[in-house]
């Protein structure tokens, strides 16, 4: 048996000759850098997210420093406010803040669903407080009507960081990218919508926002050679877009057929020693990522391994605990670091089939 964590040239294989075709279309029209295809994407995904804009940048964690630097140039925020941001997300969601010369303000999950845990996001506003960095982890959304409800209430920017959740929907069929001011979505190729290498985006419903970041995005230029601001350089470009126009046409279809297999997941393992995530079936979740959680993490991937089942840990070392952040490693963050120690990722993706599900989660009971 060998069941790889994700096979992504077989992923891409099956729309193979439709991006043949896209790659032909931009090399034939000898135009690169912010064209028709950069153009139809961000129209479309836009209009797939729910927002009135979208922006393509270069990468997920531009998207995030893109939105925080347009809102200190728009004055909302300024160098030392304080960003709530979950203790056990990616490390990027944390980067964008003090990229920016702001404070993140780490703050523990709810251990069951890994997100933000609104109560504890209550106590840690101060006076400083200026945005909440909801993360939507693993492509589960975040408690987003609770943080909107506090952020109302203290007139806090409520920013997502939806770069694993392309296409979760909450209840009454808001999706990720509009349930905040705004929102930055990775491409990365491993994600559910994934380009063929780096690609990011902003979404927002503020059009002053959207402008700003396309101007800070290009040099600080609205117009060539007229730089109203100091920008950087990051773009979506041609080739990326044309990409992942072709595969947000499947997108939603590849979300249900995560969700289907991680309906076979949990019924199979729910009688196991194992902490499975908690789902209500519904479309908050688009399983980028299912993972487990296991007491003997160690024992339990070294074993599967064994019998052909690949496994990832994300994240193996929480961010307080990584040496770019040692002004933070005197935290106490017992939740997050149990998280840390316990978490395994399981095969998951649009290609794996039923059958392989049933043969890791057998794998599983053999090793436990």
């Amino acid at each position: 048996m060998n069941i790889p964590f994700l096979d992504l040239k077989e992923v891409n294989a099956q729309y193979r000759e439709e991006l043949i075709d896209a790659m032909v279309r931009v090399l034939d029209s000898g135009w690169y850098i912010r064209g028709t295809e950069v153009n139809r994407f961000e129209e479309e995904f836009a209009r797939f997210c729910g927002s009135d804009h979208c922006v393509g940048v270069a990468n997920g964690l531009d998207a995030l420093i893109l939105i925080l630097r347009a809102y200190m140039d728009l004055g909302r925020l300024k160098p030392g406010d304080e960003v709530i941001v979950p203790a056990n997300t990616y490390i990027a969601s944390i980067l964008s803040i003090t990229e920016n010369g702001l404070t993140p303000i780490l703050v523990e999950p709810d251990i069951k669903t890994f997100n933000l845990d609104p109560s504890k996001v209550e106590e840690a506003i101060t006076p400083r407080t200026k945005a909440i960095m909801a993360v939507h982890l693993y492509g589960q959304l975040a408690d987003v009507d609770a943080l909107s409800t506090i952020a109302d209430r203290h007139g806090l920017l409520l920013i997502e960081d939806a770069a694993q959740a392309h296409g979760a929907t909450t209840l009454d069929g808001r999706r990720a990218g509009s349930l905040g001011n705004a929102a930055g979505f990775s491409f990365y190729p491993g994600k559910n919508l994934g380009a063929l290498g780096d690609a990011g985006a902003v979404t927002t419903s503020d059009p002053e926002l959207a402008d700003l970041v396309r101007i800070l995005g290009n040099y600080g230029s609205e117009k060539k050679y007229h730089n109203k601001v100091q920008g950087v350089n990051s773009r979506l470009d041609e080739l990326q877009a044309a990409i992942l126009n072709v595969k947000l046409k499947y997108l939603d279809r590849e979300n249900e057929h995560r969700r289907e297999l991680s309906k076979v997941y949990l019924e199979g393992l729910k009688d196991l020693d194992l902490i499975l995530p908690p789902w209500s079936g519904e479309k908050d979740h688009v399983f980028h990522l299912f993972v487990v959680r296991s007491n003997d993490r160690e024992g339990l991937t070294d074993d599967l391994e064994k019998r052909g089942v690949q496994t990832v840990i994300h994240y193996p070392i929480p961010p307080h605990h990584q040496p770019a952040y040692s002004n933070q490693k005197e935290l106490q963050l017992p939740i997050t670091e149990k998280i840390h120690r316990e978490v395994i990722s399981l095969p998951m993706s649009p290609i794996l089939k039923p059958e392989e599900v049933h043969s890791v989660i057998n794998a599983i009971r053999e090793s436990l």
